[in-house]
């Protein structure tokens, strides 16, 4: 595992509890399997999944204080579109992804040899929970800090609007002025029952990957691989 000091420069939080960074990336497979030879977690005593709980209410709040201090006119149904563009598994996942959260997870042995440490799910998680250790380690306002760091070149999004939200529009108009092409979305798996399908797309530039995305419909996942493709174009 990944030195926790490392991982406190890139947090730029420095923990007075850094059991509370251990927990957080601690997943629930590490209590459920027993592994004498797994070096002991310091102070460890639970999962991370308390601590997710706590840091989605965390991250709730604060993007909830920047959109309603932006759009002083929104209304209700404004303000929470506006707000589900970045509290969503999806941002969660890619924010995860660029402080290399998934370095630094403590993994049962099952979950890391089943891909555990890529897996979108266990990323956001993740991210949550560091948010919620930050909030416990310093206050609201360190979290705060934290919060809106990790958002911020996503956050110049909200510039333009609560309609502004249309990534798959969005991302054509980026590519036809830069290559004057249209891209092109493929569905690569699908899985479930009919009443919980889960799909995966990814958005294509002449067969090279410009993002991928996930959802409960081919319409979400496309839209969630424009988005992770304007990220990744504007990153």
């Amino acid at each position: 595992m990944a030195d926790l000091q490392q991982l406190e420069e890139r947090l730029g939080h420095q923990f007075s509890r850094r059991e509370l960074l251990s927990e957080a990336l601690t997943h629930r497979s590490v209590l459920h399997e027993s592994n004498p030879k797994k070096p002991a977690l310091p102070k460890l005593a639970a999962d991370n999944q308390r601590l997710e709980f706590f840091g989605d209410a965390v991250l709730q709040l604060a993007l909830t204080e920047v959109v309603f201090d932006r759009f002083p006119k929104a209304q209700e149904g404004e303000l929470t579109k506006l707000r589900a563009r970045f509290a969503n598994r999806h941002m969660l996942c890619h924010l995860a992804r660029a402080l290399a959260l998934g370095d630094y997870l403590h993994l049962g042995k099952g979950e890391e040899a089943s891909g555990g440490r890529s897996r979108p799910s266990n990323l956001a998680d993740a991210f949550e929970s560091v948010v919620g250790a930050i909030y416990l380690d310093a206050g609201f306002e360190a979290a705060r800090r934290f919060v809106l760091a990790q958002l911020a070149p996503e956050l110049v999004q909200l510039d333009a609007g609560p309609d502004a939200d249309n990534p798959k529009g969005v991302l054509q108009e980026i590519i036809q002025e830069r290559h004057g092409k249209n891209p092109i979305y493929r569905i690569t798996s699908q899985s479930g029952p009919d009443h919980q399908k889960h799909f995966v797309a990814v958005v294509e530039l002449d067969a090279q990957e410009l993002g991928r995305g996930e959802g409960h419909s081919k319409k979400e996942a496309e839209t969630h691989a424009a988005r992770d493709a304007i990220l990744r174009l504007n990153g």
